[in-house]
């Protein structure tokens, strides 16, 4: 017991002071966005919820070394397949949002596999390339790590693009922190370059609509530009010092799309103005920062590589949300970290912090 208190005692504050400023801003502008029906409806109290099981998630995963994890590659893989292929069980599996990739518990709460399969992926692919880092600097050792992550990549991709491009995200960052050659990588990369064209084929119809409504922001009558349009609007009407938290007109005629989840960072911006976004912004920054200097203290390579893979989701994942509102990246579903609504989400984000936090603290533990 004392042991885990003096764990404890060696976690990074400053990334803890950060993950509860955004929880308390995420219920604060879910809340705003159903405050005619009442503060504490239920996407706040699930949103709340969320984030007791993950604190409890975090606790849980602190009180075991990280280094458990590894070796157990091969077990961690047929896990996420299993989970993943979950979605297609009759009467488990159901459509939301345009894919098929959640599963009922109940009929009353949904869980999205693929959020938690992310976290199992870094953990995959932190233990192979651990284990193969020399390989990488030929052709051939690139093509079987790209072999090793392609399953789960394309089981995601067939009914969640966003998703994909997060995992191909977490795999790229995680591959160039491995020390992979850079002219092999480029010959790597103009293979996948070739082969999208094949890949779009088999894409479902509004996956393509959502990158052809991209190519021609212009068309509102395409999927997707119409609520971009509307975001940027409410961005823009916000000004600098925004209307005011809980005033904003864009959110309240309900004009903002998805606004608890994919554009809750328009409502940000309407009611907070530019000040709220940049303050968001500056928070995430200081999160990743933060995680950087884990990843350079590491105890372990096996520990860098899972907290590069974490902060590449995590970057990824900000980048493409917060340019989505703005029109700068196509509409994807991803959500925004820690802010967006969604159990499933901040589930696996609050287990993503906890093992950057153990690799953080186990790499002082030796001060104790």
């Amino acid at each position: 017991m004392n042991y885990f208190f003096n764990l404890i005692k060696n976690i990074d504050k400053v990334i803890v002071a950060v993950i509860i400023l955004l929880a308390v801003l995420s219920v604060l502008m879910i809340g705003s966005t159903q405050i005619d029906s009442g503060f504490f409806g239920r996407d706040v109290i699930v949103q709340i919820a969320a984030y007791i099981l993950g604190i409890a998630a975090v606790f849980i995963i602190l009180s075991f070394n990280y280094t458990l994890f590894s070796g157990l590659e091969k077990y961690l893989y047929i896990l996420s397949l299993a989970l993943l292929l979950l979605v297609y069980i009759p009467g488990l599996g159901i459509e939301q949002f345009g894919a098929r990739s959640w599963i009922s518990l109940g009929g009353v709460i949904t869980v999205q596999p693929s959020e938690i399969v992310k976290i199992l992926f870094i953990l995959i692919m932190a233990g192979y390339l651990n284990e193969h880092r020399d390989n990488l600097y030929n052709f051939k050792g690139l093509i079987k790590a790209g072999i090793v992550a392609a399953p789960i990549i394309i089981i995601v991709l067939k009914e969640d693009f966003g998703s994909a491009l997060v995992f191909c995200a977490i795999w790229v960052v995680m591959i160039f922190f491995a020390g992979i050659n850079l002219k092999v990588f480029a010959k790597f990369f103009a293979l996948v370059v070739a082969a999208v064209p094949v890949a779009y084929v088999f894409m479902a119809n509004y996956q393509k609509e959502r990158i052809e409504a991209f190519l021609h922001p212009e068309n509102l009558d395409l999927s997707g530009n119409y609520q971009v349009w509307q975001s940027k609007v409410a961005i823009g009407s916000g000004g600098i010092f925004g209307k005011g938290l809980f005033n904003g007109t864009q959110k309240e005629l309900d004009f903002i799309p998805v606004q608890t989840s994919d554009f809750i960072f328009s409502v940000i911006g309407e009611e907070l103005g530019m000040i709220g976004g940049l303050s968001v912004i500056g928070l995430f920054t200081i999160l990743l920062v933060r995680m950087a200097g884990i990843v350079k203290n590491a105890l372990d390579f096996y520990g860098a590589l899972i907290v590069a893979g974490i902060i590449g989701m995590f970057t990824f994942q900000i980048f493409e949300n917060i340019a989505m509102t703005m029109g700068l990246m196509p509409v994807t579903g991803i959500t925004l970290p820690f802010l967006s609504y969604g159990g499933s989400s901040i589930l696996s984000n609050m287990i993503a912090l906890g093992f950057a936090l153990d690799v953080g603290i186990r790499s002082k533990s030796i001060n104790f």
